[in-house]
Order: C-alpha cells, then structure tokens, then sequence
C-alpha cells in the first residue's frame, strides 16, 4: 500500500485557506521523497497569527496554484494510498473544506492521525505534539513547515511501527486499537479510537 504524510498550513483561521502542502512518501520503512508547493488561497486573505506561525505571506502565493492545480498534481499518489498527518483532524478538514470550495469531488483513500497513535504508542510522554516527538525521538527539524512536519510525521510513523514490532504502518492501527479515517466521493469518516480488549484470564 502507497503510504504518503501530509501537513497543511493555512492562511487564516478559515479551513479551507490552504497556503502550503508538505508530503513525505514512505516506501520499505523509510522516507523516499519529500515535497512541498506554495498554494493561493481562493480569498488570499492572511491572518497576521498565521503568518507570525508559518512565514508565509500573500506575495509568496502570488503566482502559486490554487488548490486544486496543486492537488491535482498528485491525484495518482493519493488514489488508494493510506496518508497520515499530526492532528489529521485538521489536516483532513482543511484538505475537505478546499474541496468544498472549489466544489471538487473528495478523493479516494484512508488515513491515520499520528497524534492517536502516539498516545497509544507512547502514553508516557507528556505532550504529543509534534515538537515534543521529534524530541523524543532525537530529530531536529524546522517545526511548521509544512514539508518538514510531513517528514517528522512519516519518520515518527515509522518509529512507532519498529517499536510494534509490526512489518508495515497499515497493521499498526489495528495492533494498537485505531480504526483509520476515509475519504470518499460520498463524504468522510474520522479516525478513531478503539477500546482495547482486555484479555480474560484463562480458568
């Protein structure tokens, strides 16, 4: 299965003003290729917060993409894939909310949130966020931008699947009690914890 990590960042407060996209494709239990692409946002309206986050600004974007150009780029690697973002709650309403502005169909694939499976995985850990990962795993990288969260993401993904001890991130969730998310023509399903069985002692 085609495994991609994804990171967004936004614009303004609004979802769906996707201003950058990050992707990190995984193949054979390590990180293969990085990319990132400017976006311009349908209103193009900045959020001084968001710039003060990220450092993008409006004429940067000027001459970028709009999402779906952008998108549309790596529709082949999205089709089936399994992605994973850090608080793909976010990632995944900013990717849907662009869509519905542009009134462009959802693609078709599942996806994991590394946020949950790190709190399974490592439940010891204070925070879960992604600085606080990349510490615990010994990795320095240049925190929101999107191309670099996306490789922080896919290399804790990959962390947590050696401390498994499973062969690939797709047995992770189900090894740790995570149903992954959809997206799909129809809509989406969120990803989502599942409670653990506790094993019943033998008599």
């Amino acid at each position: 299965m085609k495994t991609i990590a994804i990171d967004f960042e936004t614009a303004s407060e609004e979802r769906g003003s996707a201003c950058s996209v990050g992707l990190a494709w995984i193949e054979g239990g390590e990180v293969v290729r990085v990319e990132e692409r400017l976006i311009r946002p349908k209103s193009m309206r900045f959020s001084p917060f968001n710039i003060a986050i990220h450092g993008i600004r409006p004429e940067q974007v000027e001459d970028a993409g709009e999402f779906p150009e952008v998108m549309d780029e790596f529709a082949e690697d999205f089709s089936g894939a399994m992605m994973i973002a850090h608080n793909a709650a976010f990632d995944f309403s900013v990717w849907r909310s662009a869509l519905d502005a542009y009134r462009q169909p959802y693609p078709e694939l599942s996806y994991l949130c590394s946020v949950k499976l790190a709190q399974r995985m490592w439940p010891q850990l204070g925070s879960h966020r992604l600085n606080s990962l990349a510490a615990h795993l010994g990795l320095i990288f240049n925190h929101h931008n999107a191309a670099d969260d996306a490789r922080v993401c896919a290399l804790a993904s990959l962390a947590m699947v050696r401390e498994a001890g499973v062969a690939h991130l797709a047995e992770l969730p189900g090894a740790i009690g995570i149903a992954p998310g959809r997206l799909f023509r129809g809509g989406y399903e969120a990803c989502s914890v599942r409670r653990m069985r506790k094993p019943v002692p033998a008599l």
